[in-house]
């Protein structure tokens, strides 16, 4: 069959990272060159922790990090100490290798009560894309995964995320865990100027296969990730696309 044109399949997990982390400098430069900053929100999970170290090991000098502006879709409801954090992955991964300012890590502060970790990051979205109450900030680029149960950032199956157009970063309860999560919102998903969506594992093939089988149907999150003026690329290494 032909593969959509926003699905692009990788051999092995090595190329998947190596195109994830070209894809990140070829974005950064171009931002950089057009408009002076890359403003880029990480994924947690898995999956991207290779592609960080990749970005650390192989671009730690060659890119203007002091015009690296870093957030996240999501985060865990744990202090940034905590395994699960994270900001924690990524700043052992990426952040502390590379010679990023500090300031322009902008972290989920996930220690604090939910609601209000949302709101402060909401906040603080809305101060640094310089926001009228009504407008979504465009960014960059907005890097994603996808769970064996079509999650994306913390978008979760039938969870009141989904349904939310007015707030920008949302507490969403998540009743398998047990526990809230702090995430964007569908319209910061859909507002960026590209989502690269990166998959890997032979666990995800069912829903991929599913997705691309039914492209009239929605049956999960990641397949609300529609750009309304951006770009959607989706990177799947081999064994995820499997069943296609």
């Amino acid at each position: 069959m032909n593969l959509p044109d926003w699905l692009t399949i990788l051999p092995d997990v090595d190329a998947l990272n190596h195109a994830a982390a070209k894809e990140f400098v070829n974005c950064a430069q171009t931002a950089i060159r057009d408009g002076s900053r890359f403003s880029v929100a990480l994924s947690g999970g898995n999956t991207p922790r290779a592609v960080y170290s990749l970005l650390a090991s192989d671009y730690a000098t060659s890119l203007p990090w002091a015009s690296v502006f870093i957030f996240f879709g999501d985060e865990r409801h744990v202090p940034p100490d905590h395994p699960d954090s994270n900001y924690r992955m990524a700043n052992e991964s990426l952040l502390s290798r590379v010679p990023i300012p500090a300031q322009n890590i902008y972290r989920v502060e996930a220690e604090r009560d939910a609601r209000s970790a949302a709101e402060r990051y909401e906040a603080a979205l809305r101060k640094f894309f310089a926001l009228r109450d009504s407008e979504t900030p465009r960014f960059d680029l907005i890097l994603l995964g996808m769970g064996d149960d079509g999650h994306t950032a913390s978008l979760f199956p039938g969870t009141a995320a989904l349904e939310d157009s007015s707030r920008l970063v949302v507490a969403n309860w998540v009743k398998k865990f047990n526990a809230d999560r702090i995430t964007f919102t569908l319209p910061v998903l859909n507002a960026a100027a590209e989502d690269l969506v990166i998959i890997a594992g032979e666990n995800k093939a069912q829903v991929i296969s599913r997705i691309v089988h039914s492209p009239g149907t929605v049956s999960y999150p990641i397949q609300m990730v529609q750009p309304g003026n951006g770009r959607l690329q989706w990177l799947v290494e081999k064994q995820a696309a499997r069943l296609i």
